[in-house]
């Protein structure tokens, strides 16, 4: 009830973040559930079934992920005074915004089973029941076909409970140690995982390299859901432990960033923006590389769909790759904003010593041309060298 009583009364750019969440939960749901709708549709296609299934951990964990980046930036999670007084210390507030989350997902996942079950008529006849009503096949939704009712909401349980297990573990109380209300100082030091997420990258690619050969096998194929599109497993390992590399590299990139700026005879604007990347690379550098592992995989699927003209994107491969690129996105813009809130003393103290306000636009200006200049090259590189086996 205090969950429910908290959404009601939020501001509205906060509701629109969990409204945001609830269309991704549903988004994903209604993947989960076209997946076993083609199980009942094609009981003698089961391996089929499950890799469709295996397809959507991608929107699953990009919605998981966006689903703690709004509960880490909602105000009702923070401990505010007079809080502890009344019984909401820091373990009951983490239980707040994963109940908050819990319920925000089970929105989207009731709405998607509402959805599902009206293309497929279970609902009774109408234009709006029928799946060529927005360009779906009737067999991807296994219409005509009995759906088990306890395996649908198993599926759909699977978000609100992965959604709120990871906002539990990201918001968890820390020891004191650890806790920004008792660091005095800055963490300024560089993150240790660009190395490694170099190393995993260059990895990833050289696999993928070694097994593009067979990419046209016979039995080497792994569908794509909604098109039987042809991936080797091999390549797909490739991709994946690239951009897991590009995700372990983000904190180091970004804290990469603000040393070039601050590196020479910086002026104050170039310092200012190279200590703020510095100081912000660990809450900004995660988000940031999972957004550039995101747009790797995409560019490079568009790449090879393109050299493949007759395997056209399929309308559930585009409902998944809508859910993941807006949920990363989404998720970087919200870590944007709460770096924003975490800075609020030192702008203000700024603004007390004179800074101006176009000063401070400019710095921010300068910040997001950094991460431009560094990220987006990095990021077409990784794409043009995981589609270069491919394409040729």
């Amino acid at each position: 009830m205090l969950a429910l009583r908290l959404a009601r009364g939020s501001r509205p750019l906060v509701l629109l973040r969990r409204l945001s969440v609830t269309a991704a939960a549903a988004g994903t749901g209604f993947l989960l559930l076209s997946t076993l709708g083609h199980a009942a549709g094609h009981p003698s296609a089961a391996d089929e079934s499950l890799v469709r299934l295996l397809w959507c951990a991608a929107p699953l964990a990009a919605t998981a992920q966006f689903a703690v980046s709004t509960a880490r930036t909602d105000p009702a999670a923070r401990l505010q005074r007079g809080m502890t007084a009344a019984g909401l210390g820091p373990l009951r507030l983490t239980l707040l915004a994963t109940a908050s989350t819990a319920l925000t997902c089970f929105l989207g996942v009731a709405l998607a089973l509402l959805a599902f079950l009206r293309l497929r008529g279970d609902l009774g006849p109408g234009q709006l029941g029928r799946p060529s009503a927005l360009g779906l096949d009737s067999d991807l939704l296994g219409t005509g076909h009995p759906v088990p009712l306890v395996g649908a909401l198993l599926l759909l349980a699977t978000v609100p409970l992965t959604a709120a297990a990871a906002t539990a573990v990201s918001l968890r109380p820390r020891d004191e140690a650890g806790t920004p209300e008792t660091d005095s100082r800055p963490r300024t030091a560089q993150p240790s995982g660009l190395p490694w997420g170099i190393a995993l990258a260059a990895a990833g690619l050289a696999i993928e390299a070694y097994t593009s050969r067979g990419a046209h096998a016979p039995g080497g194929l792994l569908p794509l859901p909604g098109r039987l599109v042809g991936s080797p497993p091999g390549v797909l390992a490739g991709w994946a432990l690239s951009t897991f590399g590009l995700v372990l590299a983000g904190p180091g990139l970004v804290h990469l960033c603000g040393r070039l700026l601050c590196a020479g005879r910086p002026g104050a604007l170039r310092l200012l923006s190279g200590r703020v990347l510095q100081e912000e690379s660990h809450r900004l550098g995660r988000p940031l590389g999972v957004l550039c592992a995101v747009a790797s995989a995409a560019y490079a699927a568009v790449k090879v769909y393109e050299a493949s003209p007759a395997s056209p994107f399929g309308p559930l491969t585009a409902v998944g790759a809508a859910v993941v690129l807006a949920c990363v996105t989404a998720s970087a813009l919200t870590a944007a904003v709460e770096s924003r809130s975490a800075r609020a003393h030192t702008t203000a103290a700024l603004r007390r010593l004179g800074a101006s306000a176009s000063v401070l636009h400019r710095a921010a200006a300068l910040r997001f041309l950094a991460l431009v200049l560094v990220m987006a090259p990095l990021t077409w590189t990784v794409a043009e060298m995981a589609t270069l086996p491919l394409v040729h």
